[in-house]
């Protein structure tokens, strides 16, 4: 069976992604802990998942997949973007706060005087997946939603509890991890990246 890395450390992401790549025949596994920094820095979401994806690639000589994400918001001239995992590094950490309420509570912060009819947001995910001859294939998707003015919920990560989702009235954070799978920009993109992966294979 031909091996994929997922170009992440993050088993939570592997939990996501492995079930529908070894539905394809893939043997699945994450980077090791060991495994050295990759660099962002590209300008797009779709330039930073190339750029991790490529390297692995390059250097395992197998299949990579890597995504990029983060949420933009309108009233911010699309900030955070492709700053989202590290949005509020320019914030002090508070005692017992983790990083994704840090980020959170930057963005609550810059956005304390916009009404709600001007909160729209969106995540985005760039997925990529690039095989050892080269070949590349790119999958961009978004969820669209609304910036609350405080946190709900308790499941996700990052910005789930902040995210509001208008048609199903419940924030990221809030969903059943089945439901959340059906909506979200991550499950989007990968379900777009597998059917291409699957009519490659053909």
């Amino acid at each position: 069976m031909e091996k994929i890395i997922i170009a992440t450390k993050n088993k939570g992401k592997l939990a996501e992604l492995e079930e529908p790549l070894k539905a394809l025949g893939f043997v699945v596994e994450t980077l090791p802990d060991n495994y050295p920094e990759i660099e962002e820095n590209g300008t797009s979401f779709e330039e930073n998942a190339l750029i991790k994806a490529r390297y692995v690639a390059n250097d395992l000589k197998c299949i990579a997949i890597a995504d990029d994400s983060g949420i933009v918001v309108k009233a911010l001239k699309d900030a955070p973007g492709i700053f989202s995992a590290r949005y509020g590094n320019d914030y002090d950490l508070l005692e017992n706060e983790t990083k994704d309420q840090r980020n959170n509570r930057k963005l609550l912060d810059k956005m304390k005087d916009v009404p709600t009819e001007k909160r729209q947001c969106a995540f985005h995910c760039a997925m990529a997946a690039v095989f050892p001859n080269g070949r590349e294939i790119v999958a961009h998707k978004t969820w669209e939603g609304r910036l609350l003015t405080e946190a709900h919920g308790i499941n996700g990560f990052g910005y789930d509890p902040l995210f509001f989702d208008e048609e199903l009235n419940l924030t990221g954070a809030e969903m059943p991890k089945e439901v959340k799978m059906g909506r979200s920009h991550r499950a989007k993109a990968l379900k777009a990246l597998v059917q291409a992966m699957g009519d490659m294979l053909k």
